[in-house]
């Protein structure tokens, strides 16, 4: 059978959450020493070590199957590749909840900003020249752009850049650096994508088990499993307020014909608030329990 790659970053901040998604949907690898290679020891799925921003080049180029990379990253390397190779294209399979960042302009605190039109004619440092690009010629801005691969933050007090656009998660640089934002350019989340190679029926039926897997862990993280006992009499009013859940299992309590046991799972969260409605409704003996996998 043949063998698929999936590429992750080999170390950043998506890296370990990557890696963990992998190991919880089933894969197990042999760690090689130079930790760039594991081999798939159970499945035929092997796992590429690389920098992040050389993902989608090898998604591209179909050097491997599969990869979990930001959608700033894969956005901005196919914007590059197209300048090329214009019928370039990657493919997103699933958004994987992790990894949330926004792609922002920010402009010196003191800066006169009215409205994206004061752009024109302005310098902007970014690290993601192709995107920038992108969102001023949607704008219909004329203005230049400062590629730096770091310290995006710090060109405004050097004098190398009027503002900015660069990844913000809380804005404590933003603000260390006396910069506000003032516009989003775009949102990005870590995503599981493919290479647009058309693969044999095999491959492809590998990758949706995969594919099936991650939604499954996924959907587990956000989902509980509920216990308790509840009058019979007021069934349809306990399951109206699980978060979430379709019909319960309802079973009988034994020697008590005016109550029963509800199971239930929740795929929503179950706030205290959730409890609390449960026990004014009837409810006693509730039980949360964590839902380590799911298969729809």
């Amino acid at each position: 059978m043949n063998r698929i790659q999936i590429a992750i970053q080999k170390s950043g901040r998506l890296a370990d959450k990557s890696l963990s998604l992998l190991e919880r949907s089933g894969l197990q690898f042999a760690r090689s020493k130079d930790k760039l290679f594991w081999f798939g020891r159970n499945l035929p799925v092997d796992l590429l070590l690389v920098r992040d921003d050389d993902i989608p080049r090898l998604l591209i180029e179909n050097v491997c199957q599969l990869g979990i990379v930001g959608e700033n990253v894969a956005e901005e390397k196919l914007l590059e590749v197209q300048q090329q190779r214009p019928d370039a294209t990657l493919e997103s399979l699933l958004r994987l909840d992790y990894g949330h960042c926004r792609l922002k302009l920010a402009v010196p605190e003191a800066a006169r900003f009215e409205s994206i039109n004061d752009l024109s004619g302005r310098r902007l440092a970014t690290s993601y020249p192709w995107l920038v690009r992108r969102y001023l010629d949607q704008h219909d801005i004329q203005a230049d752009i400062v590629t730096l691969n770091g310290a995006v933050e710090i060109a405004p007090s050097l004098g190398t850049a009027d503002a900015i656009v660069d990844l913000v998660s809380t804005g404590t640089t933003l603000r260390a650096n006396h910069l506000r934002p003032v516009a989003e350019v775009m949102q990005s989340q870590a995503a599981l994508y493919r290479c647009p190679a058309a693969l044999g029926t095999e491959s492809e039926e590998l990758i949706g088990k995969l594919l099936t897997r991650i939604q499954g862990v996924q959907q587990a993280a956000e989902s509980k499993y509920v216990m308790l006992h509840a009058p019979r009499s007021r069934l349809a009013e306990i399951s109206a307020i699980l978060p979430g859940a379709e019909s319960p299992t309802i079973l009988d309590l034994e020697g008590q014909e005016d109550r029963v046991a509800v199971h239930a799972v929740c795929t929503e969260q179950v706030f205290w608030e959730h409890l609390e409605e449960l026990k004014e409704a009837g409810a006693s003996a509730v039980l949360v329990l964590p839902v380590e996998k799911i298969l729809a």
